[in-house]
């Protein structure tokens, strides 16, 4: 349900129309709530929507639950993107292999922008504002704040919800952490029309994800819908590994012959997905945030996803994004105060991501591991 805002209502500004800042404006509105959503994209088609995310039951699919949008998502998602491979770099043998019960709804899969336009098309016309580039948020602390965006306009707000990532505006309001390189790259690569133009990448990665280590170099695949395929080349090294060899990731022919050689020795039916990709390859060094990230709790802004608790993109990144918003938004549904609302997120939310924090500090370098296959996988969110 949505309703014109009282006058005592918060003015409530989300910055991000991610996942997680479109949950939490759904969720908001359907208890009578409003919240205007900026996003620096020009519309919802600007940009690279990202590939293909898997929902867990206890938090992406809780959050699309208290949105009221599950009974959707269930049309929308592929179970069948659940299936695991693990194979030997060296010769390509099948070592692990999880084919996915029929009735198995754990963690689906759906592609970013499918789940994007399922949360979009749920909210008020008008909810999300295109083209808002955040360039600092002022004011004191017991509000109100004031956001400044490039465009040089100014919106007050009673509170601001940081949804906007990794490289958070909002968070500068909050805390000084910034994300630090972890040691590990990917190095993103693409596949069209693979049952047509690629039968023998699509036979190997199969419906789901597919991947494969020998200890210091890892490669892991993802099947995307509508016949694409996404692989992420995973290697240890600087952030700046690119340019210290002298390349940008536009130099698609000189990557390839590098990369040749980087995974010498392996096999061949596997070297396809390091070589065989339609167009260039996208650089993405990874990032996280300081463990335990914390701040002094404010009743004028806080942070959900990426932007509290960026962690190496291991499969939970979107899953918490959406509960933290699902839980923050329910919060502002239940207590007269904004403050309060904040304090009551936030004493869960901290804690929770603190766990997980700790638990994937390192845990990237796993993707190099020769060990049984790890549930656990990319999202690139």
């Amino acid at each position: 349900m949505t309703t014109t805002p009282s006058p005592t209502a918060p003015r409530i500004a989300i910055v991000g129309a991610g996942p997680g800042g479109l949950t939490c404006a759904r969720v908001l509105q359907r208890h009578g709530l409003h919240a205007t959503v900026y996003d620096l994209a020009s519309g919802p088609a600007d940009g690279n929507q990202g590939g293909t995310l898997d929902l867990h039951e206890e938090d992406g699919q809780a959050a699309l639950k208290e949105a009221g949008l599950l009974e959707e998502f269930t049309r929308l998602a592929r179970p069948e993107g659940q299936e695991m491979r693990q194979f030997d770099a060296a010769d390509c043998t099948l070592r692990f292999h999880h084919r996915p019960a029929d009735d198995e709804f754990a963690a689906p899969e759906i592609d970013r922008g499918r789940l994007r336009a399922l949360l979009l098309d749920s909210l008020a016309p008008g909810t999300v504002q295109w083209g808002r580039t955040l360039t600092g948020v002022e004011g004191p602390d017991d509000g109100p704040r004031q956001l400044r965006f490039a465009d040089g306009t100014v919106v007050d707000a009673d509170l601001v919800i940081g949804a906007d990532g990794a490289w958070s505006t909002v968070r500068r309001a909050l805390s000084p952490a910034v994300p630090e390189h972890i040691g590990v790259n990917f190095l993103e690569a693409w596949f069209h029309d693979v049952e047509t133009a690629h039968p023998a990448v699509a036979a190997l990665v199969g419906g789901g994800s597919a991947m494969a280590a020998d200890g210091e170099r890892g490669l892991f695949a993802q099947r995307n819908s509508g016949g694409h395929i996404r692989v992420y080349v995973v290697q240890t090294g600087p952030a700046d590994w690119l340019a210290r060899a002298g390349l940008t990731d536009r130099d698609t022919e000189q990557i390839r012959a590098l990369l040749l050689e980087r995974y010498r020795g392996w096999s061949p039916g596997l070297l396809r997905l390091l070589t065989d990709n339609d167009g260039p390859y996208v650089h993405r060094p990874l990032h996280a945030l300081p463990v335990p990230h914390t701040w002094e709790t404010s009743p004028s802004a806080t942070l959900l996803g990426d932007a509290a608790h960026l962690m190496p993109p291991l499969g939970v990144g979107v899953n918490l994004a959406m509960l933290d918003a699902s839980e923050l938004a329910l919060a502002l549904a239940r207590h007269d105060t904004t403050a309060d609302a904040v304090r009551a997120y936030e004493a869960t939310m901290l804690p929770r991501s603190h766990r997980m924090q700790k638990a994937l500090d390192g845990a990237a370098t796993g993707l190099l591991s020769t060990d049984t296959f790890d549930p656990g996988h990319p999202d690139a969110g």
